[in-house]
């Protein structure tokens, strides 16, 4: 895991398309801001999770 330190107003670029930007720091919480295509799914980790969760898995079987 690529680990970086930045400060409010600094930004990260992930490949050409995705920014994340700090917006500002308050206490124990960071507020981000992603820059991300609208094809590139984008969300909270514990969402993620849910959302895999959730999601039927597909086999390798065909179907009859």
């Amino acid at each position: 895991m690529l680990v970086l330190t930045r400060r409010e107003g600094e930004m990260i670029n992930i490949g050409d398309d995705i920014f994340i930007k700090v917006i500002g720091v308050k206490g124990g919480n960071v507020r981000i801001g992603v820059d991300a295509p609208k094809d590139t799914p984008v969300h909270r980790n514990e969402i993620y999770n849910r959302i895999i969760v959730n999601t039927p898995e597909t086999s390798d079987e065909p179907a009859n």
